[in-house]
């Protein structure tokens, strides 16, 4: 088996993730499991308006509701969650304004944990 990527939690996206309906939570954990694998989780999309593939968004529906865990893939050694919501738009599939901006700034954050990161570590792990 190969090495588990970590998952650093950003935020309140843990405790969010934590007050989602069970089948839910364990839907999302299994398809975060998949991504620190280095897989692509079945039920994971690139999120557009983030530039590029490295911003994913996993969808779990359930019981006519949408739910949405949002995560990097920017680096190789970990996977940052950003942001954990139930979708309440009814405007097709747009992520709401508010939640474009919460994700936003916790990527900006996962970038500067991540290079702090980095410098706190061997030579021979620096690269990303």
């Amino acid at each position: 088996m190969t090495d588990l990527k970590a998952i650093v939690w950003l935020g309140s996206s843990k405790k969010d993730l934590g007050e989602f309906p069970e089948e839910v939570e364990d839907d999302v954990g299994y398809n975060l499991f998949e991504a620190q694998r280095g897989k692509m989780p079945q039920d994971a999309k690139v999120l557009r308006g983030f530039g590029g593939a490295s911003v994913l968004e996993i969808i779990s529906n359930f019981d006519t509701d949408t739910f949405r865990a949002v995560y990097t893939v920017e680096f190789e050694d970990a996977i940052y969650v950003l942001h954990c919501f139930q979708k309440k738009s009814k405007r097709g599939n747009e992520t709401p304004q508010q939640d474009k901006d919460m994700i936003e700034r916790r990527l900006k954050v996962a970038n500067e944990e991540h290079s702090k990161w980095l410098k706190q570590q061997p030579e021979k792990k620096k690269k990303s």
